[in-house]
């Protein structure tokens, strides 16, 4: 949704941008070219693949590229000698490179190890968990986090096949989830393991913490006054973090009433984006 970020983003010549969730650069790169010779823009992203894909687009003076979360923002806005920026762009979805990558796992249309860290040396894998926690532990991961109506049923097949070997691979946790999981609970041709495969991912990289974290402590920081948010969800839980955020905090004037949806046009060229909301907010003076 670029044309629809830029739009609630109402960039000028010389605003200071930060965004929490570089990628691989596509909004940033457009957001450069608005801000001018004279902005600044400072991107955030966990991953260091995709900041190896943004440094390419981003090759500015006036670009500043950070491997970390942007719950930490604050601090590496001190160290470039600022306080506060004029907008913030939080875009929380996936990115194709991401899915694409044999290495990690994100995805199920590749084989790969079950790996799914953001940040490759860091934290538990998705085997690690698959591996080690209870079939109680499992279901809670899949139920919270991905709303998985078979959670239980898919909790118990992966530890009863951990008896015998366990679930390492793509391939292997998909093929444990579509043993258990009946083809008519499959609605609009979606693959039936992408819940469990969201599930994980947000358990693994404490993801929903993380836009908690933002909403209630980082942006209201680091906004100026009259500043804008603009953030990009992918899926209901986060989408709701950032609606009740957004709505029941003083420091936030909502610019969006209902979300920004996908166009069905955007749809056909981007499928992934079906699922996309976009909400706006001002932050009020003091």
């Amino acid at each position: 949704m670029p044309r629809e970020v830029l739009h609630h983003l109402q960039l000028s010549e010389g605003l200071t941008v930060m965004d929490g969730t570089v990628g691989a650069g596509g909004h940033s790169q457009q957001i450069l070219k608005q801000i001018g010779p004279t902005g600044r823009l400072l991107g955030f992203d966990r991953d260091p693949m995709m900041l190896e894909f943004a440094a390419e687009k981003l090759n500015h003076p006036n670009a500043h590229l950070f491997q970390s979360s942007y719950i930490n923002a604050a601090e590496y806005l001190a160290d470039c000698g600022l306080q506060q920026v004029d907008r913030v762009l939080l875009d929380l979805g996936l990115s194709s490179d991401q899915l694409a990558d044999r290495d990690r796992g994100f995805g199920f249309d590749t084989t790969a190890p079950l790996d799914m860290r953001f940040h490759a040396r860091r934290g538990k894998t998705a085997a690690e968990l698959l591996r080690t926690l209870s079939a109680t532990e499992l279901e809670d991961i899949f139920t919270q986090f991905g709303e998985e109506p078979f959670a239980r049923q898919i909790a118990e097949c992966i530890v009863n096949r951990r008896r015998q070997s366990p679930v390492e691979t793509t391939e292997e946790l998909n093929d444990c989830v579509s043993s258990v999981v009946p083809a008519a609970a499959s609605r609009g041709g979606k693959n039936p393991a992408t819940r469990v495969f969201q599930a994980l991912r947000i358990a693994v990289n404490h993801e929903l913490e993380h836009v908690q974290i933002a909403m209630d402590r980082v942006l209201p920081g680091i906004l100026k006054p009259n500043g804008l948010a603009v953030i990009l969800t992918f899926h209901s839980l986060e989408d709701r973090i950032v609606k009740t955020a957004f709505k029941g905090m003083e420091t936030w004037q909502v610019l969006t009433k209902k979300p920004v949806e996908s166009t069905p046009a955007e749809i056909r060229i981007n499928p992934r984006t079906r699922s996309a909301k976009l909400r706006a907010a001002r932050r009020k003076p003091s």
